[in-house]
């Protein structure tokens, strides 16, 4: 039990048909958890007031003070814990199980066992299974169980035991300690699918992940990881290169303060097997699962790891279009060019017609309903485009139409792309 204290017995509920009956032997259980530091509230006045210095005085003979700053509420002394106390998702459950000998006779074949009931399953914490031979008069057995806890709501430590009286009667008991599991954490993601054909990677997934302090105390988050599905590398995008070092983008006292929320920004690739396959990526939904570690108090560890989280597939269809070059800034009514990549993402071969229709600020150049060929499922095209803005500003870039002509079916592509037209005979200044 190095640095762990009793924290009081757990209230306890025994069998009706038990309670009757008076047992040779007495079974306490006990939480184990650490100490905290001791606080006190220090008084203090104005050397003219009518105590004087009557209340530094009491302060600086106070042992529970620190020398030379009385002041401060934190001590150096350590409390043991007087109740029971929360007990969360993530962390482990410590019990002291003591069975004492209260009769002046010896007990032999003393079995006992310690069983978790959750809503779920029914887990044996026994460190062993096996019966003691005797146990004289005044004398314990004593046992320490621990356990993860990974489920929240209502548990129900069940302990049982069993002995035979000198006379051989075998007699059994057994109590019940519920308590409940609280949720520490409040995790919430969101998910972005990021068309990157500009820097020649596909299918980026950027996963911002909201971790929320729900608990009465400070956190000091050791670990936040994202461990990806087996088609992703994952980049975490949570430190800051300075020259040689990162520095983490919350600081170096990576504390979190009860209700403070952080955020965490993580990007996904598709492995290069997986990159050129569009079919494939298109449908898959699981991204990986978030593995979070914390410490509290005098270190405390818990630990939780989420479910596999799972994203919204896009919405690609049957033909993906996207951008392979586009300009950020184009001259006002001046020609500029594009590249567009069309990729088959059905299990078919499509004959593709392209259509360009004009809005009220751009312009497509060239021939209109030119015919592309066939397209074999998975494959791609590039197209390079030719069109021009008519009106400045932030313009949008719309009116593409590809129809597959096997099945008459056309898809429509608008607002693909913004670009940014100035006018190339206004000086700066006017």
């Amino acid at each position: 039990m190095q640095g762990k204290r009793q924290s009081g017995l757990l209230s306890n509920k025994m069998d009706v048909n038990q309670a009757k009956q008076e047992h040779l032997l007495a079974l306490k259980v006990m939480r184990l958890t650490k100490p905290t530091l001791f606080t006190n509230m220090p008084v203090t006045c104005e050397d003219r007031d009518l105590p004087g210095d009557l209340f530094s005085r009491l302060m600086r003979e106070d042992p529970s003070t620190i020398k030379g700053a009385e002041t401060l509420m934190l001590g150096e002394m350590l409390t043991l814990p007087q109740n029971f106390g929360n007990i969360f998702l993530g962390e482990t459950f410590s019990s002291y199980i003591s069975v004492h000998n209260d009769s002046n006779q010896v007990v032999k074949d003393i079995l006992v066992k310690a069983d978790l009931q959750t809503s779920s399953q029914r887990l044996n914490l026994s460190a062993s299974n096996s019966a003691v031979s005797e146990l004289k008069p005044e004398c314990c057995i004593d046992d320490v169980i621990h356990h993860e806890v990974k489920e929240i709501g209502t548990h129900i430590l069940v302990c049982a035991v069993s002995y035979t009286t000198q006379s051989g009667d075998k007699l059994y008991f057994r109590k019940f300690f519920k308590f409940q599991v609280l949720k520490p954490l409040d995790v919430k993601t969101k998910f972005y699918n990021a068309e990157s054909d500009l820097s020649s990677v596909t299918d980026e997934v950027f996963l911002e992940a909201q971790i929320q302090n729900i608990t009465t105390s400070p956190m000091f988050m050791e670990k936040v990881s994202l461990e990806p599905s087996m088609m992703y590398n994952v980049s975490e995008l949570n430190t800051v290169t300075s020259g040689k070092e990162s520095e983490s983008t919350f600081g170096k006292m990576s504390y979190l303060q009860p209700m403070d929320t952080r955020q965490y920004l993580y990007c996904l690739k598709p492995k290069p097997e997986f990159a050129e396959k569009a079919g494939v990526i298109k449908g898959v939904t699981v991204i990986g699962k978030l593995d979070i570690v914390w410490k509290t108090n005098l270190g405390e560890r818990g630990r939780l790891q989420t479910s596999q989280l799972q994203r919204m597939a896009p919405g690609y269809g049957d033909v993906r279009l996207s951008l392979e070059y586009i300009p950020d800034t184009v001259n006002l009514e001046e020609p500029f060019d594009i590249t567009c990549k069309i990729t088959n993402c059905s299990e078919r071969t499509m004959d593709l017609l392209l259509e360009m229709c004009n809005t009220r600020s751009v312009h497509w150049c060239g021939v209109s309903g030119r015919q592309l060929g066939k397209l074999c499922p998975s494959a791609s095209l590039s197209i390079p485009l030719k069109l021009l803005s008519s009106v400045q500003g932030l313009q949008s870039i719309s009116g593409l139409r590809l129809t597959d002509t096997f099945l008459k079916r056309t898809y429509e592509y608008d607002d693909i792309a913004q670009v940014c037209v100035v006018c190339p005979y206004l000086s700066p200044e006017s």
